[in-house]
């Protein structure tokens, strides 16, 4: 990927992507209505994942840098940059005119006091686990030392990933995961909080003070929550919001391409990389044995589920990383249906059928959200694992929180999960098979208690190996043995369309799309 080049001269390039342009600052203003069925608990992501708090948590808080849609890395907080030859510590130049909202201005203390906080807060901790220690030799200068060089660090100073937060707010000894000011926070990004109304909505306003000049073009930003997609998707074709940012939908997908005043792409998620998989608890009676995990992979038709369940949309899956990425093994067992290799694999285990064909009876949990790639998958799952004898009965949760507590809990057998590889494998593949990563309460982890010391040995090797060749060999390495050893089934890469009105200029198709700050957005 082009972001492991960390060169100087990128950042004085892109000086001019990010000065304001006169033709487009003539149209400034207007509020834009940004719509969404998930609901933020807080906007701090410096303490939480995902895509409900990143969206807004980009408009509030600022990181060092940016990335373009080429995986370039741009400046932001940052105006330039330097990276050790050996890799083990990257220099950050500030800005001198950033400031938070309050009128507090920005130093290297809320740098090392951010990234502190990130590594000790956030659930990605293998994104600054090598972090050893932040120098501030100036108010301007933070250098960021590493114990192993980590080709992952620029990418990880990017979209909701590194948020930097005021020490003098979140530094006052309160519990910062339950810190008031999660819900009420004062960043520096182009947007500013007005309200915040859980569940209801977001209403961002422009900061006057933003560190880029004549921006943000928009006055406002409104993040509407509606109760179901239907309706989310009926307020976009009418015309009542002028964007969706993550649609998964098929048939809503397809439904909103046919609307002339809309314009639906599959762009702005390159560094997403979401998987849709199947995965189970390697505790649990039945699959701690690898070959019953195999069978019901084998059980599983991905075919059937990317064409007839998605109309084509999305992708099959076939291990950890998607396909899309550099770091992708497409070579790996691809797990193709075969109902009597399922069989054989369930006997070989010592699950012998009985008399009625019944091997053993088992739980299927889903996410409550996202039908289409949850509970519809789950509906054709049980089935065909009747098929070879195991007999699964669907178990709702009755919302997301009451879904994550159980599988963060690994009160579960079976579960359906939605997972992105968030760019860099250091970021969003590590954390599901480390086995220092098997924590209890922590949705996103290592939830399925896999543990494989040759996987842990290959994962860190390409963690900190700069060379891209060398990188890619350690990855497909471990995920042929993870795709063999199969805590997961890999199912299908989602469909994710961004959805805009065609009066939007400027949408935010980055590499982080929707996740990364939308100063340059605006109105025709």
């Amino acid at each position: 990927m082009k972001f492991a080049k960390y060169a100087l001269a990128v950042s004085l390039m892109a000086t001019s992507v990010l000065s304001g342009g006169m033709a487009i600052a003539q149209q400034a203003g207007g509020t834009l209505v940004i719509s969404s069925t998930q609901k933020a608990r807080h906007l701090n992501p410096a303490v939480q994942s995902g895509i409900a708090t990143a969206v807004p948590g980009t408009q509030i808080f600022a990181t060092p840098l940016r990335f373009d849609d080429k995986w370039n890395p741009q400046p932001y907080l940052a105006e330039s940059w330097e990276t050790a030859a050996d890799g083990k510590s990257i220099t950050l130049h500030l800005r001198k005119n950033a400031t938070f909202h309050d009128g507090k201005p920005i130093t290297s203390a809320d740098v090392a006091f951010s990234v502190q906080t990130v590594k000790d807060n956030h659930p990605f901790k293998t994104m600054f686990a090598p972090v050893t220690t932040v120098d501030t030799p100036d108010d301007y200068t933070a250098v960021i030392n590493f114990s192993s060089p980590h080709p992952a660090a620029l990418l990880a100073m990017s979209g909701a990933l590194l948020p930097i937060i005021p020490k003098h707010i979140y530094g006052d000894g309160q519990n910062i995961r339950k810190h008031p000011a999660n819900s009420k926070p004062v960043g520096s990004g182009p947007f500013m909080l007005e309200e915040f109304k859980p569940g209801e909505h977001i209403i961002l306003v422009k900061n006057p003070n933003f560190f880029i000049k004549d921006r943000p073009y928009l006055d406002r930003i409104i993040m509407k929550n509606y109760k179901d997609v239907t309706s989310m998707v009926l307020a976009a074709d009418n015309g009542e919001v002028d964007m969706i940012p993550f649609l998964t939908g098929t048939r809503n997908i397809s439904r909103l391409k046919k609307n002339p005043k809309l314009t639906v792409t599959n762009k702005g998620f390159a560094a997403v990389g979401p998987l849709n998989w199947l995965e189970f608890n390697t505790k649990n009676e039945f699959f701690k044995h690898k070959k019953v995990r195999q069978a019901v992979a084998y059980a599983i038709d991905r075919k059937f589920i990317v064409n007839a369940l998605h109309s084509g949309f999305s992708k099959p899956a076939t291990g950890p990383i998607v396909l899309g990425s550099p770091y992708a093994a497409p070579d790996v067992n691809p797990y193709d249906v075969d109902l009597d290799k399922a069989r054989a694999l369930l006997d070989e285990a010592g699950f012998k059928a009985n008399a009625d064909g019944v091997r053993f009876k088992v739980d299927l949990d889903f996410i409550p959200a996202f039908a289409e790639m949850q509970k519809t998958v789950a509906e054709y799952i049980k089935p065909q694992l009747k098929k070879v004898g195991i007999i699964v009965s669907l178990r709702s949760s009755p919302d997301f929180p009451s879904w994550a507590k159980r599988v963060g809990g690994h009160e579960f057998a079976m579960s359906m999960d939605i997972v992105f590889n968030w760019g860099d494998p250091v970021i969003g593949v590590h954390r599901t098979y480390i086995c220092s990563n098997i924590k209890k309460g922590v949705i996103w982890s290592n939830t399925q208690s896999y543990c494989n010391k040759e996987v842990d040995k290959l994962l860190a090797a390409a963690g900190t190996e700069l060379d891209l060749a060398k990188r890619v060999e350690l990855y497909k390495k471990a995920q042929a043995i993870i795709v063999d050893d199969a805590p997961q089934v890999f199912l299908n890469e989602l469909p994710y369309h961004m959805v805009y009105s065609n009066k939007v200029g400027n949408p935010p198709l980055s590499i982080w799309g929707a996740m990364a700050p939308m100063d340059n957005v605006y109105l025709k």
